[in-house]
């Protein structure tokens, strides 16, 4: 303990480190010394010790999962969130948040950022879901592939049940969807079941939540 202050074995090197104030969720200032491994890792010892502190006292803290989880629910709400406000909603510093988003991507967690586009604004109105079933049952399992390259279909789902695969579409109109079933059936050599969606409530939520 130097003035006040603690101090790590070796040169100290005091930086301020912004930590979370579990009791009213504000930032406060903790001073401690930053390390080069820590800095490598975005993280101060200074992050590290108030935490520990806070857990000591009491206080539910959140572990490296949690912010990483937060992070990516954040994102998942709003892909355009600068580091800065990512680093206010999370009490991590910006430089902080940049690494753990980089390591995010990296490892495939985050896998992309996309726009959130309007089917409908784009004259693709009509959704449907098409179950589908190999004509040979002994037939190699390559429908994925055989469906890849048509852009109506939206998504594919292999399932349990009956069918092999449900096809998430999008067309113009039921002529469109007619014309679609066809090409399905021919490229795929598959019998196909349909269900046309009438509305969509809610679509595209995020699946980890802030």
């Amino acid at each position: 303990m130097a003035n006040g202050r603690y101090a790590a074995p070796g040169p100290p090197a005091y930086r301020p480190f912004p930590a979370l104030d579990a009791a009213g969720g504000a930032l406060r200032r903790t001073a401690g010394p930053w390390s080069q491994r820590d800095h490598r890792e975005g993280l101060s010892h200074a992050w590290h010790l108030a935490l520990d502190t806070g857990a000591r006292a009491g206080l539910r803290v959140p572990n490296v999962e949690e912010l990483d989880r937060r992070l990516v629910g954040l994102l998942a709400t709003d892909g355009r969130m600068s580091f800065t406000d990512l680093g206010r909603a999370t009490g991590l510093s910006t430089s902080a948040v940049h690494q753990r988003v980089r390591r995010l991507e990296e490892r495939g967690v985050i896998r992309g950022y996309r726009a959130d586009v309007d089917p409908n604004a784009l004259g693709l109105s009509l959704t449907a879901l098409i179950s589908v079933v190999p004509l040979d049952p002994s037939a190699p399992d390559d429908i994925p592939e055989r469906l890849e390259h048509i852009p109506e279909i939206e998504a594919c789902h292999s399932v349990a049940g009956k069918e092999n695969y449900v096809l998430k579409v999008r067309v113009s109109t039921p002529l469109d969807l007619e014309e679609l079933l066809s090409r399905i059936r021919l490229d795929a050599q598959v019998n196909t079941r349909t269900t046309v969606v009438l509305s969509t409530p809610w679509e595209g939520r995020p699946i980890v939540k802030d």
